[in-house]
């Protein structure tokens, strides 16, 4: 049961709360906290639309997501939102 219900899209709000940030997020930290069910599927679609998304892998084997403040080209306009 996540702890926020979201009133925008899932990437709306992956990109507001990651993009520029410097936070990290998990696909378990984004389904227990968010709802977020396939992380993986969320970030392939941010990094269609231009965004720089950034993998990174614990010693475990498990990765956490990024967002970088600059797209593709170099802008750091908001894309989705």
């Amino acid at each position: 049961m996540s702890l926020t219900t979201l009133k925008i899209t899932q990437n709306e709000f992956l990109e507001q709360y990651l993009r520029g940030t410097g936070r990290r997020l998990s696909s378990s930290q984004a389904d227990m906290l968010y709802g977020i069910k396939n992380l993986r599927a969320r970030m392939s679609e941010l990094r269609g639309v231009g965004m720089r998304v950034r993998r990174k892998k614990s010693t475990e084997g498990r990765s956490a997501y990024s967002i970088s403040a600059r797209d593709v080209t170099g802008s750091r306009a908001a894309i989705l939102v």
